[in-house]
Protein backbone atom coordinates (compact mmCIF):
# COMPACT_ATOMS: atom_id res chain seq x y z
CA UNK A 1 0.00 0.00 0.00
CA UNK A 2 2.90 2.39 0.48
CA UNK A 3 3.17 2.41 -3.33
CA UNK A 4 0.10 4.63 -3.48
CA UNK A 5 1.79 7.07 -1.10
CA UNK A 6 4.82 7.19 -3.37
CA UNK A 7 2.65 7.65 -6.45
CA UNK A 8 0.78 10.46 -4.73
CA UNK A 9 4.08 12.07 -3.67
CA UNK A 10 5.22 12.07 -7.30
CA UNK A 11 2.00 13.72 -8.47
CA UNK A 12 2.24 16.32 -5.70
CA UNK A 13 5.79 17.10 -6.77
CA UNK A 14 4.68 17.53 -10.39
CA UNK A 15 1.91 19.91 -9.32
CA UNK A 16 4.53 22.31 -7.94
CA UNK A 17 5.28 23.27 -11.54
CA UNK A 18 1.73 23.67 -12.80
CA UNK A 19 -0.32 26.88 -12.90
CA UNK A 20 -2.46 27.47 -9.81
CA UNK A 21 -5.58 27.84 -11.92
CA UNK A 22 -5.14 24.36 -13.42
CA UNK A 23 -4.71 22.28 -10.27
CA UNK A 24 -6.13 22.28 -6.74
CA UNK A 25 -2.74 21.21 -5.36
CA UNK A 26 -0.95 23.94 -7.32
CA UNK A 27 -3.38 26.46 -5.87
CA UNK A 28 -2.54 25.24 -2.37
CA UNK A 29 1.17 25.70 -3.03
CA UNK A 30 0.52 29.18 -4.44
CA UNK A 31 -1.43 30.20 -1.33
CA UNK A 32 1.49 29.20 0.87
CA UNK A 33 2.27 27.15 3.92
CA UNK A 34 -0.19 28.88 6.24
CA UNK A 35 -3.08 28.00 3.93
CA UNK A 36 -1.89 24.38 3.66
CA UNK A 37 -1.66 24.14 7.45
CA UNK A 38 -5.15 25.60 7.80
CA UNK A 39 -6.46 22.86 5.49
CA UNK A 40 -4.75 20.22 7.64
CA UNK A 41 -6.44 21.68 10.71
CA UNK A 42 -9.83 21.64 8.99
CA UNK A 43 -9.37 18.06 7.86
CA UNK A 44 -8.19 16.97 11.31
CA UNK A 45 -11.30 18.48 12.86
CA UNK A 46 -13.54 16.79 10.29
CA UNK A 47 -11.79 13.47 11.01
CA UNK A 48 -12.41 13.87 14.74
CA UNK A 49 -16.09 14.66 14.14
CA UNK A 50 -16.46 11.64 11.84
CA UNK A 51 -14.90 9.40 14.48
CA UNK A 52 -17.18 10.81 17.19
CA UNK A 53 -20.18 10.08 14.94
CA UNK A 54 -18.94 6.53 14.40
CA UNK A 55 -19.59 6.51 10.66
CA UNK A 56 -16.84 4.25 9.31
CA UNK A 57 -17.20 5.40 5.69
CA UNK A 58 -16.96 9.03 6.77
CA UNK A 59 -13.96 8.27 9.02
CA UNK A 60 -12.14 6.73 6.05
CA UNK A 61 -13.10 9.61 3.74
CA UNK A 62 -11.99 12.32 6.18
CA UNK A 63 -8.79 10.48 7.11
CA UNK A 64 -7.94 10.27 3.41
CA UNK A 65 -8.42 14.05 3.17
CA UNK A 66 -6.22 14.54 6.24
CA UNK A 67 -3.46 12.32 4.87
CA UNK A 68 -3.70 14.00 1.46
CA UNK A 69 -3.30 17.51 2.86
CA UNK A 70 -0.53 16.32 5.19
CA UNK A 71 1.29 14.99 2.14
CA UNK A 72 0.86 18.35 0.40
CA UNK A 73 2.50 19.95 3.45
CA UNK A 74 5.34 17.43 3.35
CA UNK A 75 5.91 18.11 -0.36
CA UNK A 76 5.83 21.85 0.29
CA UNK A 77 8.62 21.31 2.82
CA UNK A 78 10.57 19.09 0.38
CA UNK A 79 9.77 15.96 2.37
CA UNK A 80 7.83 12.86 1.44
CA UNK A 81 6.12 9.79 2.79
CA UNK A 82 9.40 7.88 2.99
CA UNK A 83 10.68 10.39 5.54
CA UNK A 84 7.67 9.70 7.77
CA UNK A 85 7.78 5.95 7.17
CA UNK A 86 11.47 5.87 8.17
CA UNK A 87 10.59 7.63 11.42
CA UNK A 88 7.79 5.17 12.10
CA UNK A 89 10.18 2.31 11.38
CA UNK A 90 12.71 3.81 13.80
CA UNK A 91 10.04 3.85 16.49
CA UNK A 92 8.88 0.30 15.79
CA UNK A 93 9.64 -1.94 18.73
CA UNK A 94 10.04 1.01 21.11
CA UNK A 95 7.44 1.47 23.75
CA UNK A 96 5.63 4.79 23.59
CA UNK A 97 7.21 5.71 26.90
CA UNK A 98 10.73 5.00 25.58
CA UNK A 99 10.10 7.04 22.44
CA UNK A 100 8.79 9.99 24.48
CA UNK A 101 11.80 9.83 26.79
CA UNK A 102 14.14 9.94 23.77
CA UNK A 103 12.34 13.04 22.45
CA UNK A 104 12.65 14.79 25.80
CA UNK A 105 16.42 14.21 25.81
CA UNK A 106 16.95 15.95 22.46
Amino acid sequence: MSDILQQLAEVLEQRKHEPADKSYVSSLYAKGLDHILKKIGEEATETVIAAKDGNKDQIIYETADLWFHSMVMLADQNLGPDDVLKELQRRFGLSGLEEKAQRNNK
